[in-house]
């Protein structure tokens, strides 16, 4: 696996892999996450389908437009959501954390709150 920086639209910290595919483009993808403990993904959603496997560690995937870390699904390793396209939620890796994610392509992101967005606050500074 080549791990590099994940891609300026996720918060710093993560690291980042390209299993399958291209996920900017059209077609399947499969990606992972590594996630250092306490990582949080703020609400957002995506435009097709995000199919997430929990490889190590523990991850919570919350349905909302706020994190409420208690009222997420508590996944650990082999644990598996889909996350509807459109359908706003969060993740927050409560532990050091990897998951794979797959979908079909092109991978997109949407924050809800455009503050919460990395490349906004990026630009900002």
């Amino acid at each position: 696996v080549n791990w590099m920086a994940a891609p300026a639209f996720f918060p710093p910290g993560a690291r980042f892999a390209v299993l399958q595919g291209d996920p900017s483009q059209t077609g399947v993808y499969t990606v992972r996450l590594e996630l250092p403990a306490g990582y949080v993904i703020p609400p957002h959603f995506h435009p097709t389908d995000e199919n997430v496997t929990v490889l190590s560690g523990k991850f919570v995937v919350g349905m909302g437009d706020s994190v409420d870390t208690p009222r997420g699904a508590a996944l650990e390793p082999g644990g598996f959501i889909i996350a509807p396209a459109q359908a706003h939620h969060y993740a927050v890796a409560t532990t050091k954390a990897v998951v794979q994610v797959h979908g079909m392509g092109p991978f997109a992101i949407t924050y809800v709150r455009p503050g919460d967005d990395p490349r906004v606050t990026a630009s900002a500074r």
